[in-house]
């Protein structure tokens, strides 16, 4: 193999209705509308894409409260000092709000060097205690500084305030997170009002972000990046894809580098095994293989490089050691011109930076090397490429991955790097799809429901239909309802939590894509019952079940959505797709789902768009391989997984009359047959040990 092969794993293509970065009378752009509706909230959890307008959200909701709502202060809480400038001086009244956002410049921490390194954050907790004491309406600092100072003041000194944590999925529930610990503090004590705000709520690991009695007493804003996307002004179409290789990744880079394109480059990380080890060297060759160095430019330090047509570019490295070129550089990238000139540099290479946070509105590709194992840092990244910007019709991501070699001593890792990549674009594809609601075939309209200007359509495959805001509303035949109020949030706002934790489960997926033998049920039924009864222990066995059925249900609507996509979209050799295709289009081709039943759902594997997808991108032979170290790593069912199918089997025979058979030519019957004889073995075995 000789060059790299890149995977289309998503692709949507959007209407253009202008809506998401059209302001209102008061300034505020559709998702601000939406957070300022919820802004008498004590506690408000804003989730919504990159680049949607969440810093300006809070501006406004915080003033409100200042003014309007007896707080005292405000106190803005970001991950990293670069991210501070967000909350930066905004004249709002300008633009028809009511007050402007001022920060005085001794009250932003995060411009003060080095206010994110623990021990210069510890230093800051006196300014911290001066700001409690002045009066002045708002601070801004880094998480390790408000963290220092919630320990050493106390929760009580912040009483009567508003804490506003941006990039909320940095905080967890682990007792190991000190942040996540403290805050869970300032909800007990219930003294101040609190806004979390993120782009993604999900993090790397299997811990909760909240606990679930503290996740209950927020208020969720959810804005989807699919209203986001629908309602830009020139963004069109997003390209999600990902690239296996095999030999460096540095020989291979080149068949997707195109220095016409603006572009962020994610090298990979020094420890990882993409990495040649040298990160500088590295920098110079990718540089080499866009043409030849002509020198730096002195005001901003980036490299000037002539490519093969003849034209000069510019690109900025991100990667050197050098604080004093780092620093320049960096800088340059903050100036207005960098967001006003599309011209001002034309590729950036990163390592650990230009992920969260950062604003380059002309970035068309975020092309990433190495697999990212956080469904957040993928997001993250795609959210630099998403930004809408004059001219700009066409966004990507791509990401690079080592590919399985029968020669490679890292096959096991080259085999668990494709199984997340094919995750990830799973995950992608559902959270970039409008918000599914469904409900039972016998209830009819829903009375809560935002229709939009079409209604509710009787007969049509989607009952119910607001293309402007996203939302999709379908009827299913057996569904079961969520019962109390939880549980009904849960399956308005929380489902792609749900979905994640799924598709991150490395049994289901490796199963689900290679396991010739499986019973759809088994991933469907038995393994997503189990995450929903681990995630949502407090709910009722029936609520359980509606939460899962609703999970399973929004998950393959969106896989059969896309296939239909897959095979009626054609490309016209502009690298756009003919008509206006797109997810609501296939959404609509899809069958009539108010026939579509849950025992119909339950036997759709919703791994097999994936299979396609890596079928298509590597030979039988890579493919034979990945299987077989699959198929080695199967396990036998667990004691719970066997309860999960003998409690199945026993609705079994309540509906039919009879035991499932071993010998029945139906797989399921088969596999809750199995599943009794599992759990019979463990019962008796649990006898005979007394």
């Amino acid at each position: 193999m000789t060059e790299t092969r890149p995977i289309p794993a998503v692709r949507l293509v959007k209407a253009n209705t202008g809506v998401s970065s059209k302001p209102n009378e008061l300034g505020m752009r559709e998702m601000q509308r939406e957070a300022y509706a919820y802004r008498g909230e004590q506690y408000l959890l804003i989730k919504s894409p990159p680049a949607s307008g969440k810093s300006r959200a809070l501006m406004f909701i915080a003033l409100d409260k200042l003014h309007n709502q007896g707080v005292t202060q405000a106190i803005v809480v970001v991950p990293e000092r670069s991210i501070g400038g967000s909350f930066a001086d905004e004249p709002l009244t300008k633009h028809g709000f009511y007050w402007d956002w001022t920060v005085k410049p001794h009250w932003n921490l995060c411009n003060v060097p080095g206010a994110d390194d623990v021990k210069v954050a510890k230093s800051k907790v006196k300014a911290v205690a001066e700001f409690l004491a002045s009066g002045d309406p708002v601070l801004v600092c880094t998480h390790a500084t408000f963290r220092f100072a919630l320990a050493e003041l106390g929760i009580e000194a912040f009483d009567g305030r508003l804490i506003a944590v941006d990039e909320f999925h940095h905080v967890s529930a682990d007792p190991e997170n000190r942040l996540g610990m403290l805050l869970g503090q300032l909800i007990a004590r219930d003294q101040v009002h609190l806004i979390a705000m993120t782009g993604s709520y999900f993090r790397g690991d299997a811990v909760a972000v909240l606990s679930p009695e503290d996740e209950a007493k927020f208020v969720p804003v959810t804005y989807t990046y699919y209203q986001q996307l629908n309602g830009y002004e020139y963004l069109k179409t997003l390209d999600i894809a990902y690239s296996f290789y095999t030999g460096r990744y540095i020989d291979k880079i080149n068949n997707l580098l195109d220095p016409a394109v603006k572009t962020i480059v994610h090298i990979p990380s020094v420890n990882s095994r993409e990495s040649t080890k040298d990160k500088h060297r590295e920098v110079e060759e990718i540089m080499d293989h866009l043409g030849t160095w002509r020198g730096t430019d002195e005001a901003t330090g980036f490299h000037l490089i002539e490519t093969a047509a003849g034209n000069t570019i510019k690109i900025a490295d991100l990667v050197d050691d050098d604080p004093s070129k780092r620093d320049r550089v960096s800088s340059a990238l903050k100036s207005p011109e960098a967001r006003s000139n599309r011209d001002y540099v034309d590729i950036i290479i990163a390592l650990g930076m230009a992920k969260e946070g950062f604003d380059w509105i002309w970035c068309e590709h975020a092309l990433t090397v190495g697999y990212r194992s956080s469904l957040t840092e993928i997001i993250q990244i795609i959210g630099r490429a998403t930004r809408d910007a004059p001219g700009k019709t066409v966004a990507r991501f791509t990401n690079l991955i080592a590919e399985p070699a029968a020669a490679d001593d890292l096959v096991a890792d080259a085999v668990n790097d494709t199984l997340k990549a094919i995750a990830a674009s799973l995950l992608m594809e559902q959270v970039l799809a409008p918000r599914f609601e469904f409900t039972s075939k016998d209830v009819g309209p829903k009375k809560d429901f935002d229709y939009g200007p079409g209604g509710y359509r009787e007969g049509e495959a989607n009952v119910g239909v607001n293309e402007e805001r996203g939302q999709f509303h379908f009827e299913l035949k057996g569904l079961i309802e969520p019962t109390t109020t939880e549980a009904k949030r849960i399956c308005q706002e929380d489902l792609n939590e749900v979905i994640t934790s799924f598709i991150q489960d490395k049994q289901a997926i490796s199963r689900g894509l290679f396991d010739p033998e499986l019973v759809p049920e088994e991933l469907t039924v038995v393994r997503m019952g189990k995450i929903v009864r681990d995630r949502y222990p407090e709910l009722s066995e029936t609520d359980q079940e509606a939460v899962r059925q609703h999970a399973i249900a929004a998950l393959n609507i969106t896989q059969q959505a896309a296939k239909v996509i897959t095979e009626t979209a054609s490309d016209d050799g502009t690298g756009e797709l003919k008509a206006n295709t797109s997810f609501v289009d296939g959404v609509r081709k899809f069958m009539n789902v108010r026939e579509l039943d849950i025992d119909l759902i339950d036997h759709i594997n919703p791994f097999d768009a994936a299979v396609a997808i890596l079928a298509k991108a590597m030979n039988a032979g890579l493919l034979r391989q990945v299987q077989a170290a699959i198929t080695a790593r199967k396990n036998t069912l667990t004691e719970e997984e066997a309860r999960a199918y003998a409690i199945r089997a026993v609705q079994w025979k309540r509906e039919r009359g009879r035991a499932p058979e071993a010998t029945s030519q139906d797989p399921w019957e088969r596999q809750l047959a199995v599943g009794v004889a599992a759990f019979a073995r463990y019962r008796a075995q649990a006898t005979a040990n007394g």
